[in-house]
């Protein structure tokens, strides 16, 4: 069948994205789901730093590329020895299918998945294969999911079933914005009710991780962000402090907050000068967690006798330590009952044509969460 997708041929496009337009909204040849995949009629699918570190060069993938990653549909049709899902299901898109069969997964850990990150560096599905074709030659998939697209053959593992009353708009969030914020707060930092906490980066995925924050019931909470109207949204959704890093003493502001630093810092910018920053607030004791994806040539350097004599924990956080097939069902739950208004965070809806003028929001900082819907 045809299918209509976001393209992108070359990394590290000019800006304004909106002139220079890297995504191309190009028909392309979709395959039928092949054994363990099902299509998804995608329905909303969220704009997120990620992509962008794609089209801006910083996360390199192999082009071209059909982006996107967090998302929400329904499942449209099944290939051969699918029984987990049945046309009309409505699932959220998860970005790291797990084989269910490698150590990590067999250990609890789907998010470190081998042959699913081995997938997403090679740009296939999990299964080895492309299923998009623009003019003949085959097309990237990104981490599994291609999400800028009308339709999607992805493996079911990809996939996490959600209940039919909860609004498809809102369900993509939780395919990455709260599966890696409100985890990477929950799951990895494991904050407790009482706590103090400081999130580092507010976009869509650190401010999920502020209502993370709220929703465990840590009473000290500090919102950390170069901007300021990101730092006002922080103090709308109840952060109830806000420091600008670029402070020459904003270390110095969050030590006098709590009494020498916070329980837990999660970093969530992306970027190594704020994991630098987190780690420098955390207390004696406490607990740095990282979630942000910097260049990969970014280096962190902290004094090394401090893990030890503070007994400080710094640790690394993919998709939020998340179990997907456990935990989306469980913030769906959250969300619904109001624990976690994710939708607070969507600043724009917009369509897939106007995907350009998205990414520049994204790039300036104007924009939290961007929804596309199709």
């Amino acid at each position: 069948m045809k299918a209509r997708i976001a393209l992108l041929r070359s990394m590290g496009a000019a800006r304004p994205y909106q002139d220079t337009k890297p995504l191309e909204i190009v028909e392309v040849d979709l395959d039928e789901p092949g054994a363990g995949e099902v299509r998804v009629k995608m329905v909303a699918a969220g704009l997120c730093h990620s992509d962008l570190s794609v089209i801006n060069g910083d996360r390199p993938r192999d082009m071209p590329v059909a982006l996107g990653h967090e998302a929400s549909g329904i499942i449209e049709a099944v290939g051969p020895g699918v029984s987990r899902f049945v046309p009309g299901d409505h699932v959220v898109l998860v970005f790291v299918p797990s084989c269910g069969h490698c150590v990590p997964c067999a250990s609890g850990r789907p998010a470190l998945c081998e042959p699913g990150a081995a997938a997403a560096a090679k740009g296939t599905l999990i299964g080895g294969e492309r299923r998009l074709r623009y003019k003949g030659q085959p097309v990237n998939h990104h981490i599994g999911v291609s999400a800028f697209s009308t339709h999607a053959v992805v493996s079911v593992n990809s996939c996490v079933k959600i209940d039919k009353s909860i609004p498809l708009d809102k369900a993509a969030l939780l395919g990455c914005a709260v599966l890696t914020g409100v985890g990477a707060v929950l799951n990895s930092g494991e904050l407790k009710m009482g706590e103090s906490c400081a999130v580092i980066g507010l976009g869509g995925v650190g401010l999920a991780g502020l209502l993370g924050a709220i929703a465990a019931g840590a009473q000290t909470i500090i919102a950390v962000d170069t901007a300021e109207n990101k730092r006002a949204m922080a103090l709308e959704l109840g952060a109830t402090h806000v420091i600008d890093p670029m402070a020459d003493d904003a270390v110095a502001q969050v030590k006098a907050l709590t009494g020498g630093g916070v329980d837990l810092a999660v970093e969530l910018a992306g970027a190594a000068p704020a994991l630098k920053f987190a780690y420098d607030i955390t207390r004696r004791g406490g607990t740095t967690v990282t979630g942000g994806l910097p260049n990969p040539k970014a280096e962190l350097h902290i004094p090394a006798v401090s893990l030890t004599v503070g007994e400080q924990t710094l640790k690394g956080s993919y998709v939020g330590s998340c179990v997907p097939v456990r935990d989306i069902p469980r913030f769906a739950a959250m969300m619904q009952s109001g624990r976690l208004p994710i939708e607070k965070l969507v600043t724009h809806t917009i369509s897939l044509d106007e995907i350009n003028e998205g990414f520049e929001r994204l790039a300036t900082g104007e924009a939290i969460r961007q929804i596309i819907r199709f």
